[in-house]
């Protein structure tokens, strides 16, 4: 299978969420539910569709943080789309996370995860000594991912779930990586011909959207 390809990259948060906004619009119908939600960038993107933002900081509808807890406080099926971008790696809690994400949705989850490889790649082979959301820090960080996985792991991850859920399917995947000529690409592709290994190196982002085919609209 062909997987989509978009070159972009997401210099702030904000816009990662324009990107999802854009290109998953037709999942995100109904009410919705934004874990992670931060400034609930979303809800202003989406300004006509009943919105649910959670977040243990930012500008949340409801202040919750997802490490705290082992359910989220909605009913199955509350929601007709899920969003959670870029969170379960923040999260030790992650594989039950996942499980309430699919729980409170009625038809979609939209979610993306990082490839970790990508942003430690060329630090570490640089000997810089240290990357972003890793390290060992003077102070105790106020966030910080606790999974540190590749891109085949992220897939992996959700066929994996997806197989022990029949009634659930991956809807649509696509991949982001950073904008670079064609010539660059070409290069890259006769040197890490095998797709896995390319992504593992370049993909900083997958998108996967999952839905429940035995759950009606919301």
């Amino acid at each position: 299978m062909t997987i989509p390809v978009d070159y972009t990259r997401f210099n702030q948060r904000r816009d990662r969420t324009a990107y999802l906004a854009d290109h998953f619009r037709q999942y995100l119908q109904g009410s919705i539910l934004d874990v992670g939600c931060d400034q609930a960038v979303l809800k202003q993107l989406l300004p006509d569709q009943p919105y649910t933002g959670i977040d243990v900081a930012g500008t949340p509808d409801i202040q919750l943080d997802l490490e705290k807890i082992d359910r989220l406080p909605f009913d199955d099926a509350h929601f007709g789309a899920v969003v959670c971008t870029d969170v379960l790696e923040h999260l030790d809690n992650l594989h039950a996370m996942f499980d309430e994400l699919l729980r409170v949705s009625g038809r979609y989850v939209v979610m993306a995860l990082p490839n970790c490889w990508q942003v430690a790649r060329v630090p570490i082979s640089r000997g810089r000594g240290g990357f972003a959301h890793y390290g060992l820090p003077a102070d105790r960080p106020a966030d910080r991912h606790k999974w540190f996985f590749s891109y085949s792991q992220a897939h992996a991850f959700v066929t994996e779930q997806l197989r022990r859920r029949p009634a659930w399917k991956l809807r649509d995947h696509r991949i982001c990586e950073k904008p670079r000529s064609g010539l660059i690409r070409t290069l890259r592709h006769l040197r890490y011909g095998q797709e896995q290994k390319y992504w593992n190196r370049y993909c900083h982002t997958a998108w996967f959207v999952l839905e429940n085919s035995q759950c009606t609209d919301t």
